[in-house]
């Protein structure tokens, strides 16, 4: 259950409280999938409003440490003028599971990045790890959303309404293995480039059945940034210039991702 925020006097760091009061964005009613267009990126930072997520030693938020980051990221993926960035929040507010993969959908994602940062009992556990969906959890999403009554638009447009179950349940777990594959290849290019220059966590990709990453049709990966509950992690989370370096070797793993040459499939 979403916990309420404790009272603190000192509150968040500046940099960060600052980061999280601008105005949110509009996510769009609907949009049709972009054809052969720059890549969209949907990035989603992690909590938000009553929701704070983790709490470091410091006291710091994980949902402010989420939001800043999202904004490095999105920066980064500006920069090189190859892609249509958005986030999900752009502000402290609280924003159901489900409404963010919706909103990625909304805007035509073609990747979903979903930013996060642990904590655990053990203050020595450090290290970036990155999940994709598990096998099982997406045989249990395909067969669930299978049985919706309206199965319209459930695969990039495709209306699969006049099908029968069983064959709109073929084909959404087709299209989510597809998916799943994707995920896994982008996270590979992203634990490459970040294990360059960061600490990761032994077994650095992971499988999960996490809500966020079971669109059908769109590739997605959570990042656990590392833990908040580690002291020399949580310090350099709160850094501006470490969220910038990482924020750059993620940005390289999406151009690996999506090769110069190579245009939106959706």
């Amino acid at each position: 259950a979403p916990r309420a925020e404790p009272a603190r006097a000192d509150g968040p760091r500046p940099e960060i409280q600052a980061a999280a009061l601008s105005p949110a964005p509009a996510a769009p009613a609907a949009l049709a999938p972009h054809d052969g267009g720059p890549p969209v990126i949907v990035i989603d930072p992690g909590h938000g409003g009553i929701d704070p997520g983790a709490i470091g030693v410091s006291g710091i938020y994980e949902k402010h440490i989420t939001l800043a980051m999202a904004r490095e990221l999105k920066a980064a993926l500006e920069r090189g003028g190859r892609y249509q960035v958005y986030l999900t929040r752009d502000r402290d507010v609280f924003i159901r599971l489900r409404d963010r993969v919706a909103i990625a959908r909304q805007y035509g994602a073609d990747l979903f990045i979903s930013l996060h940062a642990d904590a655990v009992q053990n203050p020595s556990i450090r290290g970036l790890s990155i999940y994709t969906l598990s096998q099982n959890a997406s045989d249990a999403e395909s067969q669930a959303l299978a049985e919706k009554e309206n199965k319209a638009d459930l695969i990039a447009g495709v209306d699969l309404s006049h099908e029968s179950a069983d064959v709109a349940g073929i084909l959404i777990d087709l299209a989510q293995r597809e998916t799943m594959n994707r995920s896994a290849a982008f996270a590979a290019e992203a634990v490459d480039e970040v294990g360059q220059e960061f600490s990761l966590l032994d077994n650095t990709h992971r499988f999960a059945g996490f809500a966020v990453l079971k669109a059908p049709d769109v590739p997605a990966v959570l990042v656990e940034m590392g833990y908040l509950s580690n002291e020399n992690e949580e310090k350099q989370l709160r850094q501006p210039a470490y969220r910038t370096r990482l924020a750059k070797a993620m940005a390289h793993a999406v151009d690996r991702f999506f090769p110069a040459t190579q245009k939106a499939k959706r």
